[in-house]
């Protein structure tokens, strides 16, 4: 018997091995809103955009500093992992998952999508 699979159930295979390969699960910003506390923002960008905005309770770590800084974040947390749009928080998810950490949450769009939805931010 010839198994046949279609093109759709191929894409979503392929879609959940690559998640689980990264290790981290890409979230929205409504996503990140909505999460229960507690849990742990972690803001990757400069000293300097984190001043001029950031999400409130949000700690900055940047992400030229990560690996040395790891200790800092808690395990027993959910992270959700913010920058500016997106890429710097990607790489500092899978810095994270390299380091043993799980419950890693990339928040897709960082801080220009959070403003975009209306979301306060701190300064």
């Amino acid at each position: 018997m010839k198994l046949k699979l279609s093109p759709l159930v191929l894409v979503l295979l392929g879609l959940v091995g690559a998640m689980a390969q990264a290790g981290y699960q890409n979230v929205s910003v409504q996503q990140l809103y909505q999460a229960r506390s507690p849990k742990f923002i972690l803001d990757v960008r400069e000293p300097y955009e984190f001043a001029a905005g950031h999400v409130a309770g949000a700690k900055l770590i940047p992400l030229g500093q990560l690996a040395q800084r790891a200790a800092e974040i808690p395990r027993n947390l959910p992270v959700y992992v913010i920058c500016r749009s997106g890429n710097r928080s990607a790489q500092a998810s899978q810095i994270l998952v390299s380091k043993g950490f799980s419950n890693i949450h990339n928040v897709q769009g960082g801080l220009l999508a959070w403003q975009a939805a209306g979301y306060p931010v701190r300064r």
